[in-house]
């Protein structure tokens, strides 16, 4: 009778543990940010510069922690991931001025990063 307690509460440690870490680990899902750059004329802009980047609320003089930078592709969109900065359990990302220009013409705009989504904003260059 001993060994067959020394059995179940064996089976009921193991099945305790696979259930704990099944549920504890999830994967971590794609926290992805894009911009989309638009002309006066509503369309939709390839080959401009765009900015992400964080800005002190103290009003002192601050590093940057965040700061990135890419080129549209051919339909206008720069994006950008946020991956390495998202850690799980994490509650939101950060919100970033967006800086976008081509040729002489510059837009500017806010996109608040969320968690494990795919954020979306559109910015006007003039």
């Amino acid at each position: 009778m001993n060994t067959l307690f020394k059995k179940s509460l064996l089976v009921t440690f193991v099945a305790l543990m696979g259930i704990g870490f099944s549920s504890g680990c999830r994967e971590k899902k794609d926290t992805i940010a894009i911009i989309y750059v638009r002309d006066a004329a509503n369309d939709l802009v390839s080959g401009a510069q765009v900015v992400l980047y964080g800005q002190s609320t103290t009003g002192q003089p601050a590093n940057v922690a965040l700061y990135d930078t890419t080129v549209t592709n051919l339909v206008g969109e720069a994006r950008f991931n946020f991956n390495d900065v998202y850690q799980l359990g994490q509650a939101g990302v950060a919100v970033l001025n967006i800086e976008a220009s081509k040729d002489g013409e510059d837009g500017q705009g806010i996109i608040k990063i969320e968690q494990e989504v795919t954020s979306q904003e559109t910015v006007f260059i003039q």
